[in-house]
């Protein structure tokens, strides 16, 4: 029986006359990368606003581990929507100290993490003086602060050079090791392919294609078919 740590059935989000999701059902296996590919304006944020409880759906449900999503949820999930939510006048250890203080964890925990996002050599520099890369490792290090089963990340190499991008995406391929799930977004085929285990594919707020990464899959081919045909049904 296969185990999935997240479904959404039917999830749509309307701002005033404008439908953003129009009925996404998306299933995420436990201990998996799922890709959620699509152009810009997709909806790819939108719907993981929505999963994290930053936006309110306007219909359909939000599965969390077998049982209706309700906002005790958020202790087992992380995630990094838009910019790093960092205090730029603090060192990343301080950084990591405010988040584990809230949850009362130990100092321990701080060592854990910057070990895991290799931060552990950064010392007294403030994270303002950080690279792009370096501010999206803390933040992905802030996002498991509680230790989640579910990591959300959108659109986590925007910005990166070439090495960031590398760092990245070796960081996100041992989050199953850990036994931590990860959604990620993005626009950019290749690094998806490399990081996912499966992908879901939406365009003008619709999902019209979910299913494993096969091996030698055309998969620009594949994601130009699905935008094309949801920009017809738009």
């Amino acid at each position: 029986m296969t185990n999935y740590i997240l479904k959404t059935e039917n999830l749509c989000k309307k701002f005033k006359n404008q439908l953003a999701v129009n009925n996404i059902s998306l299933s995420v296996k436990e201990n998996s990368v799922y890709g959620l590919l699509g152009p810009n304006g997709a909806g790819k944020s939108t719907t993981l606003k929505m999963i994290t409880g930053i936006l309110r759906a306007t219909s359909g449900e939000i599965m969390y581990n077998g049982h209706p999503w309700n906002r005790n949820d958020l202790l087992n999930i992380g995630a990094l929507i838009e910019a790093p939510p960092l205090y730029e006048n603090l060192t990343a250890r301080e950084n990591l100290k405010v988040r584990t203080t809230l949850f009362g964890l130990p100092d321990s925990r701080i060592d854990e993490l910057l070990e895991i996002v290799d931060l552990t050599n950064t010392g007294k520099k403030h994270s303002g003086q950080f690279s792009m890369g370096m501010k999206q490792r803390l933040g992905i290090a802030i996002a498991l602060v509680n230790h989640p089963k579910l990591l959300i990340l959108d659109e986590p190499t925007n910005g990166l050079d070439p090495m960031g991008i590398q760092d990245l995406r070796k960081l996100i391929r041992s989050f199953k090791d850990r036994g931590i799930t990860v959604i990620l977004s993005s626009h950019y085929l290749s690094e998806v392919e490399q990081i996912a285990d499966h992908i879901g594919i939406i365009s003008n707020g619709i999902l019209g294609y979910e299913e494993k990464i096969n091996p030698g899959q055309d998969l620009e081919k594949l994601f130009m078919k699905i935008v094309s045909e949801n920009r017809k049904v738009g």
